[in-house]
């Protein structure tokens, strides 16, 4: 049965998914009267609550969740927080963004709520010089390390082939966000894309199996399954599935009229997971490693 949720059909997963399935990549925003956006934002989106999200949960057959800090609140992590505590520990645990400012208290209050990780937004931030990500790395690095978490990092092939020696040594788990940017259409030969592959072999870096759209522009994203199961033949324990709801994004960015709500990419999320048990030719194991047992590792459930 199809589920509309936020004007989106979602249409059922073409399999039954194993118990404590989790979507390790999803965003709160709103509701916009409580929680304030950052005034050096990149775009305004619309709310997609919290009751939006357990809808959508509920709707595909998913156990767990991580709500990941979006960018426009900046590293005002509240609206994550409350999305986190209006679904509960059982079912959620966050990724915050944290600057200078943030106290160790603050870290503290954040690790008892659930948040198991630091995102790094280079890519949105247009971050591109290796010197300045590697300073990042190692200040987030001796915050987080004593919690135990771990570094999210959205950026592109060129900057992890440039970092990849100091994710390999930095002693904390890495999670690379959205196939770390790569083009489909370029396949596995692309610059970058074995560095990636080497990193994950070795078990320095998880890498999150969403966003297909970020990286195909065909119809379904048929190319997409040739970067995936690269990436899962090299390391299945480190590989992560999330759908990246609501789907920011939705139209061009470069808008600088922030009081202009961006929409949302009409994704459909339960496409998404069957295109996710054919890059595993519905291996039932492989299944449950990307969607049970690897997010409980790392994200403690």
């Amino acid at each position: 049965m199809t589920r509309a949720i936020l004007g989106v059909t979602h249409s059922p997963p073409g399999f039954i998914l194993p118990p404590g399935a989790c979507d390790c990549h999803t965003h709160v925003f709103g509701p916009a009267a409580r929680f304030a956006f950052a005034p050096r934002r990149l775009y305004t989106p619309d709310d997609a609550l919290v009751e939006d999200l357990f809808a959508h949960q509920l709707a595909l057959g998913l156990e767990r969740v991580v709500i990941v800090q979006p960018s426009p609140y900046g590293t005002d992590n509240a609206a994550t927080l409350w999305g986190m505590r209006a679904l509960g520990p059982q079912r959620a645990r966050g990724v915050a963004v944290i600057g200078p400012e943030t106290s160790d208290a603050s870290l503290a209050a954040m690790d008892a709520a659930g948040i198991r990780g630091v995102r790094l937004n280079l890519q949105t931030a247009g971050e591109n010089d290796p010197v300045a990500a590697r300073a990042m790395l190692a200040a987030t690095a001796a915050r987080v390390g004593p919690l135990g978490w771990h570094i999210q990092v959205f950026t592109n092939l060129a900057m992890i082939e440039a970092l990849s020696a100091d994710i390999a040594s930095l002693g904390l788990p890495v999670v690379i966000d959205h196939m770390g940017a790569a083009r489909a259409e370029l396949g596995l030969g692309q610059p970058g894309f074995a560095a990636m592959l080497a990193l994950v072999g070795a078990g320095h870096a998880y890498v999150k199996l969403s966003a297909p759209h970020r990286i195909s522009t065909l119809p379904g994203y048929p190319d997409a399954a040739t970067i995936t199961r690269a990436l899962i033949a090299a390391n299945p324990a480190r590989m992560l599935w999330g759908s990246d709801w609501p789907h920011p994004g939705g139209s061009a960015r470069g808008q600088t009229d922030l009081a202009t709500i961006e929409p949302f990419r009409p994704e459909d999320d339960g496409a998404g997971l069957s295109r996710l048990a054919s890059w595993v030719e519905r291996d039932a194991a492989l299944l449950r490693a990307i969607l049970v047992d690897n997010p409980a590792r790392l994200y403690g459930f």
